[in-house]
């Protein structure tokens, strides 16, 4: 169960590369362990219950939205928008704040960054909280996007591939980065509602309206699916197997990889993986979910980590 509703006790509009301005807020304890919430996408922005994965007694609770992301400005941009820069974000961030060390909590892109920035800055992390285990490889975008999920939800993928002309779907990838990059801002928002409704219909093991009615909002629709296309015709600018390669950067952070068993979008081998290569970490797998923070044994399981960090740190 997650900790009651938490407003923020500061927010902040932080100025990077240009033309990029980062839209951050500070929760619960001024004088609490710093945890920085790495939300997922890229592009889909933080949510008012992202702050309530934590105990506001005992936790500095930093959220951000990444480039183009939420409340950041400009709005779905994809200028100067890229891992490295968000891996520098975050650093600026650390520094602006006053956080020597932070946890790092993120899921799905989220774990992505997240490790990113931990095998680029190990010393800075006092530990990861990792649900949805993504790699960004390119048999994972494969995966969901061209080639097997399909298998599993034939009925959805009939509107995830409705706004593709049938001779462009050899490549599906391609053909909404396309769109979702052109001038075109009807097509911009047609793609981006199939290719979003796409993933919030997945990401669950039961049908959740919620979660599927946020993600098709149209500016958060726009953003992920526009930021997301971005990302992963650049093989999320990562260089190949890139996380599994630097993995023993992680060796002396403390880690929990916390996934669901039946998640789709991001399937469970993702997390072996990185456990084979990181064995230090603890790996929970949870029964009955799929790929959201929002379900409940999943919910239950991210809350019990963050606790006992709170108790180890």
């Amino acid at each position: 169960m997650l900790f009651p509703e938490l407003q923020p006790y500061a927010f902040h509009r932080v100025a990077v590369d240009p033309p990029h301005v980062l839209y951050v807020e500070e929760c619960g304890n001024p004088a609490g362990i710093p945890v920085l919430f790495v939300h997922g996408g890229p592009g889909a922005g933080t949510e008012d219950y992202h702050r309530r994965f934590f105990n506001p007694r005992r936790y500095r609770i930093l959220l951000f939205d990444q480039r183009g992301a939420g409340r950041s400005a400009p709005h779905a941009c994809l200028e100067h928008n890229d891992t490295a820069a968000l891996v520098r974000d975050m650093e600026t961030l650390r520094v602006r704040f006053g956080v020597e060390r932070w946890l790092l909590f993120g899921g799905s892109w989220g774990s992505t960054l997240s490790l990113v920035y931990a095998e680029t800055h190990p010393e800075r992390v006092l530990g990861l909280i990792l649900r949805g285990i993504f790699l960004c490889r390119p048999s994972e975008i494969r995966w969901f996007y061209q080639d097997g999920a399909h298998w599993l939800f034939p009925d959805y993928w009939e509107d995830y591939v409705a706004p593709i002309p049938e001779g462009e779907r050899g490549n599906l990838l391609r053909a909404y980065h396309r769109r979702l990059a052109g001038p075109d801002m009807t097509e911009q928002n047609r793609c981006a509602h199939a290719w979003s409704l796409w993933e919030a219909r997945t990401s669950t093991l039961m049908p959740n309206t919620t979660l599927v009615n946020h993600l098709v909002t149209p500016a958060v629709a726009l953003a992920m699916a526009r930021i997301e296309s971005h990302y992963f015709m650049h093989d999320s600018f990562l260089e190949p197997n890139q996380i599994i390669a630097r993995a023993a950067q992680l060796s002396s952070i403390p880690g929990v990889l916390i996934h669901g068993r039946y998640d789709v979008v991001c399937p469970l081998a993702n997390a072996f993986d990185l456990h084979r290569a990181w064995p230090s970490a603890r790996l929970e797998v949870i029964p009955e979910s799929g790929h959201s923070a929002l379900e409940p044994r999943t919910t239950d399981a991210l809350v019990a980590a963050t606790e006992e960090f709170s108790g180890l740190l």
